[in-house]
């Protein structure tokens, strides 16, 4: 303490009426803390805001944690306080985050390359309630200017494909597998996408959908492990499902607005394709 004196333990110096925040102060560490039983709240409600990850404390504690010292509601969870405690933003995704602390996490994400070449992150746009989300491949221009998928030509598309079996786009959910776009629309490489795959597995689970759609055969494989193309991909069942998920999701894939903006022959198809969801979202 400050007058010099020397507590054999914590729990003695604490008799004596010195706190947490008072033994950090006298040099006492986080390790020791996790040691000695104290929570990651009490740490931080001691003023510590590093060193967890190194004493043992896991991200979904400091998450927790952070939660409830700043009084934040899930949708508030301060993920940058995670990262600066120590951990990744890949890591940070194991905790039990909201879209919005998932689109924190990947601003912070210095993994891909695509980051430095692009305008905006593309994460999501929709209620993460969504019954039903659509998976893409990567943005393109229009969706780099505006921070959100799908919402150039081939979003057109798509929306009027929705509307034509009712549904509507605020809706359902819709992401891609690579959030930044490839210079010059070029196809993302198996590296990017792979950096990039935790994050949109993360982002499924997280809105745990009833039907899962994948838009193009690059979604479909990248989501769905197939390797077909997509003619025979399409108007199939799958089963989509990740290691922390308790069940399958239903997953299927559809052409890809861009492909059906230049061969309108196989609009039939897609819109079969369409009938098809909206019909098993209605049995579901």
């Amino acid at each position: 303490n400050t007058t010099g004196q020397v507590w054999p333990s914590l729990e003695d110096a604490t008799a004596a009426g010195y706190e947490l925040v008072d033994a950090f102060k006298a040099g006492y560490t986080v390790a020791e803390a996790h040691k000695n039983g104290h929570s990651a709240t009490e740490c931080m409600e001691a003023g510590c805001v590093a060193g967890f990850k190194a004493a043992g404390y896991t991200c979904k504690e400091v998450s927790d944690a952070c939660q409830a010292v700043t009084h934040a509601t899930a949708s508030d969870a301060p993920v940058t306080t995670v990262r600066l405690a120590g951990y990744s933003a890949a890591e940070a995704i194991g905790a039990e985050l909201t879209v919005e602390e998932l689109r924190d996490a990947l601003l912070g994400f210095e993994g891909c390359a695509l980051k430095k070449t692009a305008t905006n992150l593309v994460l999501a746009d929709g209620p993460a309630d969504a019954r039903l989300m659509f998976v893409g491949e990567a943005p393109g221009a229009d969706e780099d200017r505006q921070g959100l998928p799908f919402v150039g030509p081939s979003g057109k598309l798509l929306n009027l494909m929705l509307e034509s079996v009712g549904m509507k786009r605020e809706d359902i959910i819709i992401s891609n597998t690579v959030f930044w776009r490839p210079p010059g629309n070029r196809t993302p490489t198996t590296q990017e996408s792979a950096v990039c795959h935790p994050f949109i597995e993360r982002l499924v689970e997280i809105v745990d959908p009833e039907v899962l759609v994948c838009i193009g055969a690059p979604a479909a494989h990248t989501m769905l492990g197939q390797t077909q193309g997509i003619s025979r991909l399409r108007g199939k069942w799958f089963k989509f499902q990740t290691s922390k998920m308790s069940h399958p999701i239903d997953a299927t894939a559809l052409f890809h607005p861009a492909y059906l903006l230049r061969t309108p022959i196989k609009k039939r198809d897609a819109w079969a394709d369409m009938r098809m969801i909206g019909k098993r979202l209605g049995d579901a």
